[in-house]
């Protein structure tokens, strides 16, 4: 896990930042080939997206950032064999802040907005791959993250996804 931060450059005019640069992202061991970008419009505050994740062999690292409205951004460790398998964290992502967060393969992402109209862009190092589509209840009493909304707005899809002890019977981690 990491958070990137470029300053961006301001003057009068506004504010010029770079959002990608190789070398930074090489020096942290982060991959530098994206090969797939998306973006997700949250319209309304208190709209939990996640916790979703693909299966291998078509796990993907990504690279999350808000640029518009703020969000609550959750990872969780699904890594088989990892001394944090199970723990979630935690990271404050909003537009102006200038901060990215890569999340590497092996984890289940989701977010919860804390404002009206959320735009989230995320790069993937994988292609998405439908059938490998996968998650976790974002609510799971067994995860207890400790989520900013406590009744929010949830795609159905969302609300049917595996309980993490259901995860772990079946696949032992990722």
């Amino acid at each position: 896990m990491a958070v990137i931060r470029f300053d961006p450059f301001t003057d009068h005019r506004g504010a010029f930042a770079r959002t990608y640069d190789g070398k930074v992202f090489e020096q942290q061991g982060i991959p530098v080939e994206w090969v797939q970008e998306n973006q997700s419009v949250s319209l309304t505050k208190g709209t939990v997206r996640g916790l979703h994740f693909l299966l291998p062999p078509h796990t993907d690292g990504k690279l999350v950032r808000c640029i518009q409205g703020a969000v609550f951004d959750v990872a969780v460790d699904l890594r088989a064999g990892s001394r944090t398998q199970g723990q979630w964290m935690s990271f404050l992502l909003r537009a102006g802040d200038d901060s990215m967060l890569y999340i590497p393969k092996g984890f289940a992402h989701g977010f919860c907005t804390l404002s009206d109209h959320s735009l989230i862009l995320y790069k993937h190092d994988s292609y998405y791959d439908k059938a490998s589509d996968s998650g976790i209840l974002w609510n799971d009493p067994a995860l207890a993250i400790e989520w900013p909304e406590e009744d929010p707005i949830i795609s159905e899809k969302d609300k049917g996804l595996m309980t993490y002890q259901e995860f772990i019977k079946k696949y032992n981690g990722l």
